[in-house]
């Protein structure tokens, strides 16, 4: 067994465990009282998130008991990111896609940690979602290194990158004019999970390097123009 597949069993083995203790100890009933109420959309719906805010609850715990700032969760998201744009872009997919995961996760953690803190604040925010763009673009910029020989591939990047950016801003636009629009795929933990789990399982399976992740990125870039297509038309069509 390779040492990318034992990895992604014993991952998959301890999520499966972990969601049977979730489900059976009822810890899905139970308030969360650090959570806001507004997340928008999410892969696989409000039980996956909060499922993983239960199993990082340690160590959002840990790090509020400790008042670990949440700026250092922001910040190492970002190096993750840069890593796994690093991985990505030297044909390392499989690291590629645990690092990008691993930033995702941090991304979790931060306004969680904040709002644990007392310390949430429009500062910290911005900063949030400011930093988590770099994180993400990091990681599409080594895509497109890896895929430079591809014409298409690198356009299909190229389109992934600015549809993600795009879905972000026309949400974040439409809210500065009073509109509020959360509708849409493809927002920011549908393509970590999918770029993420697209780099872990391409090598793992066997096809020429970089297929399978280039069909996910043909979906994220599909799926984020359209949402962007379709909230400029929603929003637009609100604002008086």
């Amino acid at each position: 067994m390779s040492s990318e597949l034992l990895g992604l069993v014993i991952v998959v083995g301890i999520t499966f465990l972990s969601s049977v203790i979730y489900v059976v100890s009822g810890a899905y009933r139970r308030e969360d009282q650090n959570e806001i109420g507004d997340r928008g959309g999410f892969l696989l719906g409000s039980l996956v998130r909060s499922w993983l805010y239960w199993f990082l609850g340690p160590v959002e715990r840990l790090a509020v008991g400790l008042k670990i700032a949440p700026l250092a969760f922001n910040l190492t998201g970002v190096a993750l990111g840069v890593g796994a744009g690093f991985c990505f872009g030297n044909g390392n997919l499989n690291p590629g896609g645990w690092l990008l995961l691993l930033s995702g996760a941090l991304d979790v953690l931060d306004g969680r940690v904040a709002r644990g803190q007392g310390l949430a604040s429009p500062r910290g925010a911005f900063l949030d979602s400011t930093l988590d763009r770099f994180a993400e673009v990091s990681a599409f910029v080594g895509l497109a290194v890896f895929y430079r020989e591809s014409v298409t591939l690198t356009i299909v990047v190229a389109l992934a990158i600015g549809g993600s950016l795009l879905v972000s801003y026309t949400r974040a636009r439409g809210e500065s004019l009073g509109v509020v629009c959360k509708a849409g795929i493809m927002q920011r933990a549908e393509r970590i999970l999918l770029v993420g789990l697209g780099g872990i399982l391409d090598p793992i399976l066997g096809y020429e390097p970089g297929t399978l992740l280039g069909y996910g990125l043909i979906i994220l870039a599909t799926g984020a123009i359209g949402t962007a297509v379709y909230r400029t038309m929603w929003i637009s069509k609100r604002i008086a």
